[in-house]
């Protein structure tokens, strides 16, 4: 394994995730800090789609209303 000479600077953020990459070069932290960065990414999802269901549910209620 070579040696690193940026090894005492800080580690740049994952930039992205590749669905399917290979993993196997990746160190524990940098497999633990892509499960981070994709639990958070699936939270944001979650809350857009539930907001977004929200809204249907509101519209589709103001709607119902109309048609009595």
């Amino acid at each position: 394994m070579a040696l690193d000479p940026f090894a005492d600077e800080p580690r740049q953020i994952m930039s992205g995730h590749e669905i399917g990459q290979d993993l196997s070069m990746l160190s524990i932290d940098e497999l633990d800090e892509r499960v981070d960065v994709l639990e958070r990414e699936i939270a944001r999802i979650r809350e857009a789609r539930a907001r977004k269901e929200n809204s249907r549910a509101a519209a589709s209620a103001f709607f119902k209303l109309g048609q009595d």
